[in-house]
């Protein structure tokens, strides 16, 4: 058994190789095929920029950019835009790192700093800082960056 990413850029056990009792000659020629499209997504995470949760993550960072720009609360929209940039940061910097421990470590802090924007953007709500239907859909997006995270530490801890 081997792995392999799915188009969301996880880690699947790939069951196709084995042989499996009762199967047709079709079915295997399709199991073949099938495996040679997962060994060639597993080929495209070769940098940090392959990685969909660091896509996602560098998206929200410059869509606070973009909404902050006036704020006039200048200490709040600092930490704000400081731990949205913090995000893809530490993703690139732990995936470049090259070992696996090192990059765990640099996906839980990425992972912190999901919980660290969530925290600031809660309070930018509560202030009036900014628009309800807004601070919601980023906090939204950083609930499912952080899921991701979780997901790749998982991946990580377990395949590597």
């Amino acid at each position: 058994m081997h792995f392999v990413f799915n188009d969301c850029n996880r880690f699947l056990a790939c069951n196709i190789c084995e042989s499996r009792g009762g199967a047709t000659p079709k079915s295997d020629e399709k199991r073949k095929m099938e495996t040679e499209d997962r060994k060639l997504d597993l080929n495209k995470i070769q940098k940090f920029e392959d990685l969909n949760v660091w896509k996602e993550s560098v998206k929200l960072s410059v869509n606070i950019y973009k909404v902050l720009k006036n704020c006039k609360d200048f200490g709040l929209r600092d930490q704000i835009q400081r731990s949205a940039v913090s995000i893809p940061s530490n993703i690139s910097e732990g995936f470049d790192r090259k070992g696996n421990k090192e990059f765990i470590q640099f996906l839980y802090i990425a992972k912190g700093s999901c919980s660290e924007l969530r925290t600031q953007l809660y309070i930018a709500l509560e202030t009036g800082t900014i628009d309800k239907s807004i601070g919601k859909d980023f906090i939204d997006k950083s609930k499912m960056i952080s899921a991701m995270l979780y997901k790749l530490i998982q991946v990580r801890k377990e395949k590597f």
